[in-house]
């Protein structure tokens, strides 16, 4: 932690242009989406309104903590709002810290080979998200394709890591987690993309805008819908297992 403080670490949010990246690998890049060990979202909390999301009191949180010398901030609609919001209130409350704003409109895909892999949920959520900062790129060629997924989750990385563990393993990845492996985040046709007859579970954190676009998949495609502030209630994980239990394919 000290280490950090002393500014010899690069932060990053969301899914800045691979090509920004590239000019910090090397030095420390540190996903501040993701929760970090020993820091609390007690500053984060007081300096945020109380219907703010888990996910940017955690951005905020790590940011105070950890104090990196660069944010690379993916502040466009790739994004959230919010995400940009927050931006002007780092900007004044750690002046110290530079922030080099960027949008990602990228266009070319990565593919999809972990987001479509016979691995556990929760395996495929990490890799995704620490390949990003990966000096060497992850070998993609061992990955198991999934024939025929029992299940799919739609969303975003979820602040509360143990709702993976209700999943099946070859649960395919939908949703904005899908178009991160993608390297193309700002794109809402592959983020609405939902398979034919795959039971699947639309997620997204209490007050995130992407409760609109969950509960409307979620209806569309006979889905079910969740959203959760940080931990997973008992009742939320009880929605969840029964309709895995009732719906899953090949159960």
């Amino acid at each position: 932690m000290a280490e950090n403080r002393h500014g010899k670490k690069i932060g990053f949010i969301g899914c800045p242009p691979q090509k920004v990246l590239a000019r910090f690998r090397g030095q420390g890049l540190v996903d501040l989406d993701n929760s970090r060990p020993g820091v609390s979202l007690d500053e984060a909390r007081r300096l945020l309104p109380e219907n703010t999301c888990s996910i940017i009191k955690r951005i905020l949180a790590n940011t105070l903590a950890l104090r990196p010398s660069v944010v690379v901030f993916d502040d466009g609609y790739s994004k959230c709002d919010n995400a940009r919001f927050l931006g002007e209130l780092i900007a004044s409350v750690a002046p110290e810290v530079e922030l080099v704003r960027t949008q990602n409109d990228a266009t070319t895909p990565a593919g999809t080979p972990v987001c479509d892999s016979t691995l556990p949920l929760g395996e495929k959520v990490g890799l995704i998200l620490d390949d990003i900062v990966a000096l060497s790129p992850l070998d993609k060629t061992a990955v198991e394709h999934c024939k025929n997924p029992p299940a799919a989750f739609w969303g975003v990385p979820c602040a509360d890591d143990a709702v993976y563990d209700l999943f099946p393993d070859g649960t395919q990845i939908l949703g904005w987690i899908r178009c991160f492996e993608n390297r193309t985040p700002a794109d809402i046709k592959l983020e609405c993309w939902v398979p034919a007859e795959v039971p699947t579970v639309f997620f997204a954190q209490t007050f995130c805008s992407k409760n609109i676009l969950a509960m409307h998949l979620a209806k569309k495609h006979n889905g079910l819908y969740v959203d959760s502030d940080g931990t997973l209630s008992r009742s939320e994980r009880a929605k969840i297992e029964a309709f895995l239990h009732f719906r899953r394919r090949g159960h």
